[in-house]
């Protein structure tokens, strides 16, 4: 029996973290002080979107890539929602499609002009409402045009087509509200994290639950789904306080494939997954590490692989799609980092050594492309279809054709699943309530002077009314 090293052979056990210089960051950005856990940032190949500090409800910078260096304070903005924005999303395949999400309980479509914003943009091409309270997560379908799911403090997740401007089907199976959202390859399952503690995988057309854990002794935070390996990762919190994460079958949710241990410290840990390369990154809320590991089909299936260490903490992350990377670079991954203290956004690269300057096709495989698979009716009739794959050779680059167009809306109702989400008004956010209070106060205030100010005026009137009856007459 011959002798083998007990080692593990990975392309990618070298990757290493680069972040961008000074002037290739984006400096001077008021980024938003809100404490809700999302990333507040938003990327694609074109733009990069942030959800800034505002008063007087909520808005968002959206800044082509190029544009680096300092940001003025009075950059356009996106500002037409009521209340704090939460939420961001870009459209994967309509590169000037944003989808925003708020306080003030809606739901808005933006469509950014060619060059970005030239003055502040408050009027959405599509505004769409159906909770009753504030919505917290967007996440748009990956492989269908035009379909978009929302969650809200309402317990609710919501999902809409663009095509024509309402909700088409409601999910309410949850108990308690939701922390996050993810979709598999084919967007033929959704997999839910909650403050109830449980994990779902449901079927999202019929809102149907196909498999429910019960985490007492790993509370979830973040769920991601792992490409087509029918696998599930999780992170939250171990009945110790320390930051775990743990690996699931999506068939079989009883017991986890197994759980890690990660440290003792108190932030949130975001997860992202990159199918292409099988790379599993964790980033912390509130400290600088970003750490990576490579997924295995067989035991132990997570192999750590190394830590990419900075001082700063970060807020967020956001994460460029496949197709704007540097590929001439051997970039497999990038972020950008939101870090508050300094109200800069730092671009981070995960770079595979390689001495050779051909493409590295053993790296960069076909990767989901910008174009859809599906239409929102083939989708929600029943088929499931694989993303259109794309090549990154060359610096591959194709502008989509599509087109978003705003249905015109003249239904005064919303109706799902028998219920009219619009038969209430919605209430009212936490801002807009005490906004509307002190108003009142001070409409009051004014009232009750203009009152007072008209007694002493009647009470002058009758003194002098008074005094000329006094007045003795002339014979």
């Amino acid at each position: 029996m011959s002798w083998r090293p007990q080692y593990r052979s990975s392309k990618f056990r070298n990757v290493y973290g680069k972040a961008a210089s000074r002037e290739h960051c984006f400096d001077g950005v008021p980024i938003t002080k809100n404490v809700h856990d999302n990333h507040f940032c938003a990327v694609n190949a074109r733009f990069l979107a942030i959800v800034t500090e505002s008063a007087g409800g909520g808005s968002f910078l959206v800044i082509p890539l190029e544009q680096t260096g300092r940001i003025e304070p009075n950059y356009p903005k996106v500002c037409g929602h009521q209340g704090n924005v939460l939420d961001i999303k870009w459209n994967p395949f309509i590169e000037n499609i944003i989808a925003s999400c708020s306080e003030d309980t809606s739901v808005r479509i933006w469509e950014i002009p060619e060059g970005g914003l030239k003055r502040n943009m408050t009027e959405a091409v599509l505004e769409l409402y159906g909770h009753s309270r504030r919505v917290g997560i967007v996440e748009w379908h990956p492989t269908t045009n035009n379909i978009l799911l929302s969650a809200g403090y309402d317990y609710k997740v919501l999902i809409w087509n663009l095509d024509v401007g309402e909700p088409v089907k409601m999910i309410d199976c949850h108990t308690d509200v939701i922390l996050c959202m993810s979709f598999n390859a084919d967007g033929s399952l959704l997999a839910t994290t909650c403050k109830d503690k449980k994990l779902r995988v449901v079927e999202p057309r019929s809102g149907r639950v196909l498999q429910e854990a019960s985490c007492k002794n790993h509370r979830v935070n973040r769920v991601v789904f792992l490409g087509s390996t029918k696998r599930l990762l999780t992170t939250g919190v171990s009945r110790w306080n320390t930051r775990q994460i743990a690996l699931w079958d999506q068939e079989d949710l009883s017991m986890p494939l197994i759980e890690e241990e990660i440290d003792g410290l108190s932030g949130l840990l975001f997860p992202f997954y990159d199918a292409d390369t099988h790379m599993l990154y964790l980033a912390g809320k509130g400290d600088g590490n970003i750490r990576y590991y490579e997924i295995g089909s067989e035991k132990p299936y997570l192999s750590y692989l190394m830590e990419f260490r900075s001082p700063a903490p970060q807020k967020g992350l956001g994460v460029m799609p496949k197709h704007g990377l540097d590929v001439s670079a051997c970039e497999v991954f990038r972020f950008y980092k939101l870090i508050t203290l300094k109200g800069l956004i730092e671009p981070i690269s995960m770079i595979v050594p390689r001495r050779s300057e051909t493409y590295q096709e053993d790296i960069y495989p076909m990767t989901p492309g910008t174009e859809p698979a599906l239409t929102p009716d083939e989708w929600l009739s029943g088929v499931n279809r694989d993303p259109i794959l794309m090549s990154l050779k060359e610096g591959y680059k194709r502008n989509s054709k599509i087109v978003f167009k705003a249905p015109a809306r003249e239904k005064k109702s919303v109706v799902v699943n028998g219920i009219d989400l619009l038969e209430n008004v919605p209430p009212r956010t936490e801002n807009e309530l005490l906004r509307m209070f002190f108003r009142q106060q001070d409409e009051i205030r004014r009232l009750k002077d203009e009152l007072s100010q008209k007694d002493v005026r009647i009470r002058q009137l009758q003194l002098e009314l008074k005094n000329f009856r006094n007045i003795p007459k002339n014979n």
